[in-house]
Protein backbone atom coordinates (compact mmCIF):
# COMPACT_ATOMS: atom_id res chain seq x y z
CA UNK A 1 0.00 0.00 0.00
CA UNK A 2 1.19 3.51 -0.84
CA UNK A 3 1.04 4.78 2.74
CA UNK A 4 3.25 2.05 4.17
CA UNK A 5 5.73 2.54 1.33
CA UNK A 6 5.88 6.26 2.08
CA UNK A 7 6.58 5.62 5.76
CA UNK A 8 9.39 3.24 4.85
CA UNK A 9 10.65 5.77 2.29
CA UNK A 10 10.92 8.41 4.99
CA UNK A 11 13.09 6.07 7.05
CA UNK A 12 15.17 5.21 3.99
CA UNK A 13 15.97 8.89 3.49
CA UNK A 14 18.26 8.71 6.51
CA UNK A 15 20.56 6.72 4.23
CA UNK A 16 20.89 9.58 1.74
CA UNK A 17 21.53 12.30 4.27
CA UNK A 18 18.06 13.69 4.92
CA UNK A 19 17.93 16.27 7.68
CA UNK A 20 14.36 17.41 7.18
CA UNK A 21 11.89 15.46 5.08
CA UNK A 22 8.19 15.65 4.32
CA UNK A 23 5.69 12.94 3.58
CA UNK A 24 3.35 14.56 1.10
CA UNK A 25 -0.25 14.00 2.08
CA UNK A 26 -2.50 15.81 -0.38
CA UNK A 27 -1.90 19.54 -0.06
CA UNK A 28 -2.22 22.01 -2.90
CA UNK A 29 1.09 23.10 -4.43
CA UNK A 30 0.93 26.54 -2.75
CA UNK A 31 0.16 25.01 0.62
CA UNK A 32 2.87 22.38 0.29
CA UNK A 33 5.43 25.00 -0.76
CA UNK A 34 4.64 26.99 2.37
CA UNK A 35 5.31 23.97 4.54
CA UNK A 36 8.58 23.15 2.74
CA UNK A 37 9.78 26.73 3.13
CA UNK A 38 8.81 26.95 6.80
CA UNK A 39 10.57 23.69 7.67
CA UNK A 40 13.54 24.49 5.38
CA UNK A 41 13.27 21.03 3.85
CA UNK A 42 15.74 19.95 1.18
CA UNK A 43 14.26 16.48 0.60
CA UNK A 44 10.64 15.78 -0.34
CA UNK A 45 9.03 12.34 -0.48
CA UNK A 46 6.00 11.66 -2.63
CA UNK A 47 4.10 8.97 -4.44
CA UNK A 48 3.73 9.30 -8.20
CA UNK A 49 -0.07 9.39 -8.10
CA UNK A 50 -3.13 8.10 -6.32
CA UNK A 51 -6.75 7.21 -7.06
CA UNK A 52 -9.56 8.86 -5.12
CA UNK A 53 -12.37 6.60 -6.21
CA UNK A 54 -12.40 6.91 -10.01
CA UNK A 55 -10.49 10.23 -9.97
CA UNK A 56 -6.79 10.07 -10.82
CA UNK A 57 -4.59 12.56 -8.96
CA UNK A 58 -1.13 13.35 -10.30
CA UNK A 59 0.58 13.86 -6.96
CA UNK A 60 4.03 14.19 -8.51
CA UNK A 61 2.88 17.24 -10.52
CA UNK A 62 1.61 18.95 -7.37
CA UNK A 63 5.02 18.38 -5.78
CA UNK A 64 6.82 19.62 -8.91
CA UNK A 65 4.76 22.82 -8.83
CA UNK A 66 5.51 23.29 -5.12
CA UNK A 67 9.23 22.83 -5.72
CA UNK A 68 9.09 25.46 -8.50
CA UNK A 69 7.47 27.89 -6.05
CA UNK A 70 10.25 27.17 -3.55
CA UNK A 71 12.90 27.79 -6.22
CA UNK A 72 11.39 31.21 -6.96
CA UNK A 73 11.71 31.92 -3.22
CA UNK A 74 15.44 31.03 -3.39
CA UNK A 75 15.03 27.72 -1.58
CA UNK A 76 16.47 24.62 -3.22
CA UNK A 77 14.84 21.21 -2.88
CA UNK A 78 17.82 19.02 -3.69
CA UNK A 79 16.13 15.60 -3.77
CA UNK A 80 12.63 14.35 -4.55
CA UNK A 81 12.16 10.69 -3.61
CA UNK A 82 9.33 9.15 -5.64
CA UNK A 83 7.54 5.99 -4.55
CA UNK A 84 6.17 4.07 -7.54
CA UNK A 85 2.54 3.46 -6.72
CA UNK A 86 0.53 3.82 -9.92
CA UNK A 87 2.94 4.51 -12.79
CA UNK A 88 3.73 1.32 -14.69
CA UNK A 89 7.18 -0.22 -15.07
CA UNK A 90 8.34 -1.45 -18.48
CA UNK A 91 7.34 -4.96 -17.44
CA UNK A 92 3.88 -3.73 -16.44
CA UNK A 93 3.38 -2.04 -19.81
CA UNK A 94 4.17 -5.21 -21.70
CA UNK A 95 1.77 -7.26 -19.57
CA UNK A 96 -1.21 -4.89 -19.45
CA UNK A 97 -4.34 -5.96 -21.34
CA UNK A 98 -5.64 -2.42 -21.85
CA UNK A 99 -4.54 0.95 -23.22
CA UNK A 100 -5.23 4.50 -22.00
CA UNK A 101 -8.64 4.59 -23.70
CA UNK A 102 -9.88 1.27 -22.32
CA UNK A 103 -8.31 1.54 -18.87
CA UNK A 104 -10.88 0.68 -16.18
CA UNK A 105 -11.47 3.09 -13.27
CA UNK A 106 -8.93 2.93 -10.42
CA UNK A 107 -6.63 0.69 -12.45
CA UNK A 108 -3.28 -0.24 -10.88
CA UNK A 109 -0.89 0.39 -12.52
CA UNK A 110 -2.30 3.23 -14.63
CA UNK A 111 -1.24 4.11 -18.15
CA UNK A 112 -3.12 7.42 -17.81
CA UNK A 113 -0.67 8.69 -15.18
CA UNK A 114 2.06 10.78 -16.81
CA UNK A 115 4.79 12.16 -14.57
CA UNK A 116 7.64 14.52 -15.40
CA UNK A 117 11.14 13.50 -14.35
CA UNK A 118 13.90 15.90 -13.33
CA UNK A 119 17.31 14.26 -13.67
CA UNK A 120 19.66 15.09 -10.84
CA UNK A 121 16.79 15.80 -8.45
CA UNK A 122 14.22 13.02 -8.76
CA UNK A 123 15.10 9.50 -7.60
CA UNK A 124 13.01 6.33 -7.39
CA UNK A 125 12.70 4.88 -3.91
CA UNK A 126 13.19 1.35 -5.22
CA UNK A 127 16.48 2.41 -6.85
CA UNK A 128 17.75 3.89 -3.58
CA UNK A 129 16.91 0.69 -1.73
CA UNK A 130 18.54 -1.67 -4.24
CA UNK A 131 21.39 -3.50 -2.53
CA UNK A 132 20.71 -1.94 0.89
CA UNK A 133 21.08 -4.11 3.97
CA UNK A 134 17.81 -5.13 5.65
CA UNK A 135 19.49 -4.44 9.00
CA UNK A 136 19.14 -0.93 10.42
CA UNK A 137 20.12 -0.18 14.00
CA UNK A 138 17.64 1.83 16.04
CA UNK A 139 18.61 5.41 16.80
CA UNK A 140 18.27 6.05 20.54
CA UNK A 141 16.38 9.27 21.21
CA UNK A 142 15.85 11.46 24.26
CA UNK A 143 12.29 11.71 25.56
CA UNK A 144 11.87 15.35 24.45
CA UNK A 145 13.58 15.03 21.06
CA UNK A 146 11.30 16.11 18.18
CA UNK A 147 9.29 13.26 16.66
CA UNK A 148 7.48 15.11 13.84
CA UNK A 149 6.08 18.46 12.78
CA UNK A 150 2.57 18.44 11.39
CA UNK A 151 1.48 21.59 9.63
CA UNK A 152 -1.91 23.19 10.17
CA UNK A 153 -3.28 26.55 9.11
CA UNK A 154 -3.01 29.23 11.72
CA UNK A 155 -5.38 32.13 12.30
CA UNK A 156 -3.22 34.26 9.97
CA UNK A 157 -3.13 31.61 7.26
CA UNK A 158 0.65 31.09 7.63
CA UNK A 159 1.58 27.40 7.96
CA UNK A 160 2.00 26.42 11.61
CA UNK A 161 4.32 23.51 12.40
CA UNK A 162 2.86 21.69 15.40
CA UNK A 163 5.82 19.95 17.05
CA UNK A 164 5.37 16.68 18.95
CA UNK A 165 8.12 14.91 20.83
CA UNK A 166 9.12 11.27 21.12
CA UNK A 167 8.09 9.91 24.51
CA UNK A 168 5.09 12.01 25.48
CA UNK A 169 3.31 11.73 22.15
CA UNK A 170 3.92 7.99 21.76
CA UNK A 171 2.89 7.25 25.35
CA UNK A 172 -0.30 9.24 24.92
CA UNK A 173 -1.16 7.77 21.51
CA UNK A 174 -0.65 4.24 22.85
CA UNK A 175 -2.66 4.82 26.03
CA UNK A 176 -5.63 6.59 24.46
CA UNK A 177 -5.82 3.99 21.68
CA UNK A 178 -5.88 1.10 24.14
CA UNK A 179 -8.53 2.49 26.48
CA UNK A 180 -10.76 4.57 24.18
CA UNK A 181 -11.14 1.70 21.69
CA UNK A 182 -10.89 -0.99 24.37
CA UNK A 183 -8.41 -2.78 22.13
CA UNK A 184 -7.63 -6.47 22.75
CA UNK A 185 -4.94 -8.55 20.99
CA UNK A 186 -6.14 -10.18 17.79
CA UNK A 187 -8.92 -7.69 17.06
CA UNK A 188 -8.98 -5.91 13.70
CA UNK A 189 -9.03 -2.12 13.94
CA UNK A 190 -9.78 0.36 11.15
CA UNK A 191 -9.33 4.12 11.12
CA UNK A 192 -10.41 5.57 7.75
CA UNK A 193 -8.35 8.77 8.08
CA UNK A 194 -5.53 9.73 5.74
CA UNK A 195 -2.25 8.99 7.52
CA UNK A 196 -1.02 12.47 6.58
CA UNK A 197 -3.39 14.18 9.04
CA UNK A 198 -3.08 13.96 12.83
CA UNK A 199 -5.83 11.31 13.10
CA UNK A 200 -3.85 9.12 10.71
CA UNK A 201 -0.64 9.77 12.63
CA UNK A 202 -2.06 8.98 16.07
CA UNK A 203 -4.76 6.40 15.36
CA UNK A 204 -3.61 4.73 12.14
CA UNK A 205 0.12 4.64 12.78
CA UNK A 206 1.54 5.31 16.27
CA UNK A 207 -1.31 4.29 18.60
CA UNK A 208 -2.16 0.95 16.93
CA UNK A 209 1.46 -0.03 16.23
CA UNK A 210 2.54 0.78 19.80
CA UNK A 211 -0.12 -1.70 20.93
CA UNK A 212 0.77 -4.34 18.33
CA UNK A 213 -2.66 -3.95 16.80
CA UNK A 214 -3.84 -5.44 13.52
CA UNK A 215 -4.96 -2.45 11.47
CA UNK A 216 -6.42 -1.61 8.08
CA UNK A 217 -5.08 1.25 5.99
CA UNK A 218 -7.52 2.73 3.47
CA UNK A 219 -6.83 5.19 0.64
CA UNK A 220 -10.16 5.17 -1.21
CA UNK A 221 -13.45 6.98 -0.74
CA UNK A 222 -16.61 5.69 0.96
CA UNK A 223 -18.70 5.86 -2.25
CA UNK A 224 -16.57 3.92 -4.73
CA UNK A 225 -17.53 1.59 -6.25
CA UNK A 226 -20.75 2.23 -4.29
CA UNK A 227 -21.97 3.51 -0.92
CA UNK A 228 -21.43 0.10 0.68
CA UNK A 229 -17.63 0.33 0.50
CA UNK A 230 -17.02 0.79 4.25
CA UNK A 231 -19.38 -1.96 5.29
CA UNK A 232 -18.04 -4.41 2.68
CA UNK A 233 -14.54 -3.96 4.11
CA UNK A 234 -15.84 -4.46 7.65
CA UNK A 235 -17.44 -7.75 6.60
CA UNK A 236 -14.39 -8.91 4.62
CA UNK A 237 -11.81 -8.29 7.34
CA UNK A 238 -14.06 -8.81 10.38
CA UNK A 239 -13.41 -5.36 11.81
CA UNK A 240 -14.07 -4.98 15.54
CA UNK A 241 -13.20 -1.30 16.11
CA UNK A 242 -14.10 1.33 13.49
CA UNK A 243 -13.15 5.03 13.50
CA UNK A 244 -14.38 7.62 10.97
CA UNK A 245 -15.61 11.21 10.63
CA UNK A 246 -19.13 12.63 11.13
CA UNK A 247 -18.84 14.07 7.61
CA UNK A 248 -18.62 10.56 6.16
CA UNK A 249 -21.46 9.33 8.36
CA UNK A 250 -23.78 12.16 7.27
CA UNK A 251 -22.93 11.60 3.62
CA UNK A 252 -23.65 7.86 3.87
CA UNK A 253 -26.96 8.50 5.64
CA UNK A 254 -28.33 9.87 2.35
CA UNK A 255 -28.34 6.39 0.85
CA UNK A 256 -30.77 3.58 1.54
CA UNK A 257 -29.95 1.60 4.69
CA UNK A 258 -29.68 -1.53 2.54
CA UNK A 259 -26.17 -0.40 1.56
CA UNK A 260 -25.27 -1.06 5.21
CA UNK A 261 -27.54 -3.91 6.24
CA UNK A 262 -26.66 -6.25 3.37
CA UNK A 263 -23.20 -6.71 4.91
CA UNK A 264 -22.36 -8.68 8.05
CA UNK A 265 -21.28 -6.24 10.77
CA UNK A 266 -21.61 -8.62 13.71
CA UNK A 267 -17.88 -8.36 14.53
CA UNK A 268 -18.18 -4.63 15.35
CA UNK A 269 -17.86 -3.70 19.02
CA UNK A 270 -16.82 -0.01 19.09
CA UNK A 271 -17.71 2.78 16.65
CA UNK A 272 -15.73 6.01 16.93
CA UNK A 273 -16.10 9.51 15.48
CA UNK A 274 -13.42 12.15 14.98
CA UNK A 275 -12.83 15.56 13.44
CA UNK A 276 -15.79 17.62 14.59
CA UNK A 277 -18.82 17.38 16.90
CA UNK A 278 -21.34 14.84 15.65
CA UNK A 279 -24.97 15.90 15.52
CA UNK A 280 -27.43 13.66 17.42
CA UNK A 281 -29.22 12.53 14.22
CA UNK A 282 -26.00 11.16 12.73
CA UNK A 283 -25.00 9.66 16.10
CA UNK A 284 -28.28 7.72 16.30
CA UNK A 285 -28.02 6.46 12.70
CA UNK A 286 -24.48 5.29 13.41
CA UNK A 287 -25.67 3.49 16.55
CA UNK A 288 -28.95 2.06 15.25
CA UNK A 289 -28.10 1.14 11.66
CA UNK A 290 -24.34 0.63 11.44
CA UNK A 291 -23.91 -0.79 14.94
CA UNK A 292 -27.30 -2.51 14.99
CA UNK A 293 -27.73 -1.17 18.56
CA UNK A 294 -24.93 -3.48 19.72
CA UNK A 295 -21.88 -1.16 19.68
CA UNK A 296 -20.50 1.49 21.98
CA UNK A 297 -20.16 4.93 20.34
CA UNK A 298 -17.07 6.96 21.24
CA UNK A 299 -17.42 10.59 20.17
CA UNK A 300 -13.82 11.80 20.58
CA UNK A 301 -12.73 15.42 20.96
CA UNK A 302 -9.10 16.32 20.36
CA UNK A 303 -6.87 18.39 18.08
CA UNK A 304 -3.61 18.24 16.14
CA UNK A 305 -2.16 20.15 19.08
CA UNK A 306 -3.37 17.74 21.79
CA UNK A 307 -1.81 14.68 20.14
CA UNK A 308 -4.67 12.40 21.13
CA UNK A 309 -8.12 12.18 22.72
CA UNK A 310 -8.71 14.66 25.54
CA UNK A 311 -12.50 14.38 25.95
CA UNK A 312 -14.08 11.03 25.15
CA UNK A 313 -16.34 8.26 26.42
CA UNK A 314 -14.78 4.94 27.44
CA UNK A 315 -16.70 2.00 25.93
CA UNK A 316 -18.48 -0.08 28.53
CA UNK A 317 -17.73 2.47 31.25
CA UNK A 318 -19.35 5.74 30.14
CA UNK A 319 -23.08 6.22 29.67
CA UNK A 320 -23.25 8.25 26.47
CA UNK A 321 -25.49 11.03 25.24
CA UNK A 322 -25.86 11.53 21.46
CA UNK A 323 -23.79 14.58 20.50
CA UNK A 324 -21.75 14.86 23.69
CA UNK A 325 -18.03 14.02 23.96
CA UNK A 326 -18.90 13.24 27.62
CA UNK A 327 -15.91 13.41 30.01
CA UNK A 328 -12.13 14.06 29.98
CA UNK A 329 -9.52 11.36 29.47
CA UNK A 330 -7.22 10.44 32.38
CA UNK A 331 -5.16 13.42 33.58
CA UNK A 332 -7.01 15.99 31.46
CA UNK A 333 -8.73 18.82 33.37
CA UNK A 334 -11.14 20.85 31.19
CA UNK A 335 -13.07 23.90 32.32
CA UNK A 336 -15.42 26.36 30.62
CA UNK A 337 -14.42 30.04 30.93
CA UNK A 338 -16.27 33.22 30.09
CA UNK A 339 -14.76 36.12 28.15
CA UNK A 340 -13.19 37.52 31.33
CA UNK A 341 -11.55 34.20 32.23
CA UNK A 342 -14.00 33.26 35.00
CA UNK A 343 -15.02 29.62 35.29
CA UNK A 344 -18.63 28.98 34.25
CA UNK A 345 -20.46 26.67 36.65
CA UNK A 346 -23.97 27.34 35.38
CA UNK A 347 -25.31 24.35 33.36
CA UNK A 348 -25.66 24.70 29.58
CA UNK A 349 -23.99 28.10 29.42
CA UNK A 350 -21.49 28.25 26.56
CA UNK A 351 -17.97 29.57 26.98
CA UNK A 352 -14.38 28.87 26.04
CA UNK A 353 -13.21 25.25 26.38
CA UNK A 354 -9.78 25.31 28.04
CA UNK A 355 -7.53 22.92 29.98
CA UNK A 356 -5.98 23.55 33.39
CA UNK A 357 -2.90 21.33 33.21
CA UNK A 358 -0.73 19.63 30.57
CA UNK A 359 -0.81 15.97 29.53
CA UNK A 360 1.89 13.84 27.83
CA UNK A 361 0.63 14.30 24.26
CA UNK A 362 0.36 18.09 24.21
CA UNK A 363 2.40 19.85 21.51
CA UNK A 364 5.65 21.37 22.73
CA UNK A 365 5.98 24.36 20.43
CA UNK A 366 5.31 25.82 17.00
CA UNK A 367 8.37 24.82 15.02
CA UNK A 368 10.77 27.74 14.81
CA UNK A 369 8.40 30.16 16.54
CA UNK A 370 7.86 29.51 20.24
CA UNK A 371 6.46 33.02 20.72
CA UNK A 372 3.62 32.14 18.34
CA UNK A 373 2.98 28.98 20.37
CA UNK A 374 2.59 30.98 23.58
CA UNK A 375 0.50 33.69 21.94
CA UNK A 376 -1.88 31.32 20.13
CA UNK A 377 -2.64 28.91 22.97
CA UNK A 378 -1.85 30.59 26.30
CA UNK A 379 -2.08 34.38 25.99
CA UNK A 380 -5.87 34.75 26.04
CA UNK A 381 -6.21 32.93 29.36
CA UNK A 382 -2.83 32.83 31.17
CA UNK A 383 -2.34 29.51 32.93
CA UNK A 384 -4.75 27.65 30.64
CA UNK A 385 -4.40 25.93 27.28
CA UNK A 386 -7.06 27.50 25.05
CA UNK A 387 -8.50 25.10 22.47
CA UNK A 388 -10.21 27.81 20.43
CA UNK A 389 -13.44 25.82 20.72
CA UNK A 390 -16.61 26.68 22.53
CA UNK A 391 -18.19 24.28 24.98
CA UNK A 392 -20.67 23.84 27.77
CA UNK A 393 -21.49 21.40 30.55
CA UNK A 394 -24.99 20.14 31.16
CA UNK A 395 -26.54 19.50 34.57
CA UNK A 396 -24.96 16.03 34.66
CA UNK A 397 -21.48 17.38 33.99
CA UNK A 398 -21.36 16.11 30.40
CA UNK A 399 -19.24 18.26 28.08
CA UNK A 400 -20.73 19.42 24.78
CA UNK A 401 -18.27 20.90 22.27
CA UNK A 402 -20.07 23.56 20.27
CA UNK A 403 -17.43 24.29 17.63
CA UNK A 404 -14.88 27.01 16.88
CA UNK A 405 -15.38 30.12 18.91
CA UNK A 406 -13.14 32.33 16.77
CA UNK A 407 -12.94 32.96 13.05
CA UNK A 408 -12.24 29.40 12.00
CA UNK A 409 -14.40 26.99 10.01
CA UNK A 410 -14.42 23.20 10.36
CA UNK A 411 -15.17 21.74 6.92
CA UNK A 412 -15.35 17.94 6.86
CA UNK A 413 -12.87 17.75 9.71
CA UNK A 414 -10.45 20.23 8.10
CA UNK A 415 -9.97 23.32 10.27
CA UNK A 416 -9.73 26.32 7.94
CA UNK A 417 -8.70 29.85 8.71
CA UNK A 418 -11.17 32.38 7.31
CA UNK A 419 -8.24 34.76 6.89
CA UNK A 420 -6.50 32.23 4.65
CA UNK A 421 -9.57 31.92 2.39
CA UNK A 422 -10.05 35.70 2.31
CA UNK A 423 -6.41 36.09 1.27
CA UNK A 424 -6.95 33.71 -1.66
CA UNK A 425 -10.08 35.58 -2.78
CA UNK A 426 -8.50 39.04 -2.80
CA UNK A 427 -5.70 37.76 -5.04
CA UNK A 428 -8.24 37.84 -7.87
CA UNK A 429 -7.74 41.01 -9.85
CA UNK A 430 -11.43 41.97 -9.64
CA UNK A 431 -11.79 41.63 -5.84
CA UNK A 432 -11.14 44.54 -3.50
CA UNK A 433 -12.16 42.95 -0.20
CA UNK A 434 -13.54 39.67 1.13
CA UNK A 435 -15.04 38.34 4.34
CA UNK A 436 -15.65 34.65 5.03
CA UNK A 437 -17.93 33.07 7.63
CA UNK A 438 -19.20 29.59 8.39
CA UNK A 439 -22.53 28.27 7.11
CA UNK A 440 -24.32 25.07 8.22
CA UNK A 441 -24.05 22.14 5.79
CA UNK A 442 -26.00 18.87 6.00
CA UNK A 443 -23.03 16.74 4.91
CA UNK A 444 -19.87 18.65 5.83
CA UNK A 445 -21.15 20.03 9.12
CA UNK A 446 -19.92 23.47 8.12
CA UNK A 447 -19.05 25.09 4.81
CA UNK A 448 -17.70 28.51 3.88
CA UNK A 449 -19.84 31.44 2.82
CA UNK A 450 -17.88 34.25 1.16
CA UNK A 451 -18.81 37.91 0.81
CA UNK A 452 -16.78 39.69 -1.88
CA UNK A 453 -16.57 43.40 -2.61
CA UNK A 454 -15.46 44.06 -6.17
CA UNK A 455 -13.23 46.84 -7.40
CA UNK A 456 -14.95 49.87 -8.87
CA UNK A 457 -16.28 49.26 -12.37
CA UNK A 458 -16.38 45.45 -12.02
CA UNK A 459 -19.65 43.48 -12.23
CA UNK A 460 -20.49 40.37 -10.24
CA UNK A 461 -21.65 37.29 -12.19
CA UNK A 462 -22.07 33.54 -11.75
CA UNK A 463 -18.96 33.06 -13.86
CA UNK A 464 -16.94 35.25 -11.51
CA UNK A 465 -18.31 33.34 -8.53
CA UNK A 466 -17.11 30.08 -10.10
CA UNK A 467 -13.71 31.63 -10.80
CA UNK A 468 -13.36 32.66 -7.16
CA UNK A 469 -14.31 29.19 -5.91
CA UNK A 470 -11.69 27.68 -8.19
CA UNK A 471 -9.15 30.24 -6.95
CA UNK A 472 -9.60 29.06 -3.37
CA UNK A 473 -9.51 25.41 -4.42
CA UNK A 474 -6.23 25.94 -6.28
CA UNK A 475 -4.63 28.07 -3.57
CA UNK A 476 -5.54 25.99 -0.51
CA UNK A 477 -7.02 22.66 -1.57
CA UNK A 478 -10.27 20.98 -2.71
CA UNK A 479 -11.68 20.76 0.84
CA UNK A 480 -11.48 24.57 1.16
CA UNK A 481 -13.57 25.40 -1.91
CA UNK A 482 -16.47 27.70 -0.84
CA UNK A 483 -20.06 26.59 -1.26
CA UNK A 484 -21.35 30.17 -1.53
CA UNK A 485 -19.90 33.37 -2.95
CA UNK A 486 -22.10 36.46 -2.56
CA UNK A 487 -21.74 39.89 -4.07
CA UNK A 488 -21.23 42.45 -1.30
CA UNK A 489 -21.00 46.05 -2.59
CA UNK A 490 -20.22 47.02 1.03
CA UNK A 491 -19.52 45.10 4.23
CA UNK A 492 -21.00 45.88 7.68
CA UNK A 493 -18.23 47.69 9.54
CA UNK A 494 -17.85 49.63 12.76
CA UNK A 495 -16.71 53.22 12.61
CA UNK A 496 -13.18 52.00 13.30
CA UNK A 497 -13.34 49.79 10.20
CA UNK A 498 -13.76 46.39 11.88
CA UNK A 499 -15.93 43.96 9.91
CA UNK A 500 -18.91 42.75 11.96
CA UNK A 501 -18.69 39.02 11.22
CA UNK A 502 -21.44 38.31 13.71
CA UNK A 503 -23.84 40.11 11.36
CA UNK A 504 -22.43 38.37 8.29
CA UNK A 505 -23.11 34.98 9.88
CA UNK A 506 -26.75 36.03 10.38
CA UNK A 507 -27.02 37.19 6.76
CA UNK A 508 -25.48 33.94 5.50
CA UNK A 509 -28.28 31.88 7.05
CA UNK A 510 -31.06 34.43 6.34
CA UNK A 511 -31.65 35.30 9.98
CA UNK A 512 -32.82 38.90 10.23
CA UNK A 513 -32.45 38.99 14.01
CA UNK A 514 -29.00 40.62 13.74
CA UNK A 515 -28.96 42.11 17.23
CA UNK A 516 -27.41 45.45 18.15
CA UNK A 517 -26.25 47.43 15.11
CA UNK A 518 -25.71 50.81 16.74
CA UNK A 519 -21.95 50.62 16.27
CA UNK A 520 -22.22 50.22 12.48
CA UNK A 521 -20.94 53.03 10.29
CA UNK A 522 -23.73 52.42 7.73
CA UNK A 523 -26.78 50.43 8.80
CA UNK A 524 -28.26 50.35 5.27
CA UNK A 525 -25.58 47.83 4.24
CA UNK A 526 -27.47 45.04 6.03
CA UNK A 527 -30.65 45.21 3.94
CA UNK A 528 -28.62 45.37 0.74
CA UNK A 529 -26.74 42.18 1.67
CA UNK A 530 -29.96 40.34 2.57
CA UNK A 531 -31.37 41.23 -0.86
CA UNK A 532 -28.27 39.88 -2.62
CA UNK A 533 -28.24 36.49 -0.91
CA UNK A 534 -28.06 33.55 -3.36
CA UNK A 535 -31.38 31.75 -3.81
CA UNK A 536 -29.89 28.40 -2.74
CA UNK A 537 -28.26 29.69 0.47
Amino acid sequence: PMILELIVAMLACARIGAVHSIIFAGYSSDSLAGRILDAKCHIVITADGVWRGAKLLNVKKIVDDAVDICTKSSHEVRTCVVVRHLSPSEEDVSNLKHDENTEPPASRPSLKLKINWHDGRDVWWHDIMTGQSPECEAEWMMAEDPLFMLYTSGSTGKPKGVLHTVAGYMLYSATTFKFVFDYHPGEVYWCTADVGWITGHTYTCYGPLNNGATGIIFEGVPFFPDAGRFWAIIEKYKVAKFYTAPTAIRALMKYDDSFVTKYDRSTLKVLGTVGEPINPEAWLWYYNVVGNKQCAIVDTFWQTETGGHVITPLPGATTTKPGSATFPFFGVVPVILDEEGREITEPNKEGYLVFKQPWPGIMRTVYGNHERFETTYFKKFPGYYCTGDGGKKDSDGYIWVTGRIDDMVNVSGHLLSTAEIESALVEHHKVAEAAVVSHPHKIKGECTYCFVTLKEGETFSEELGSELKTKVRTKIGPFAMPDFVQNAPSLPKTRSGKIMRRILRKIAVGDRDVGDITTLADETVIESLFNLRPDDA
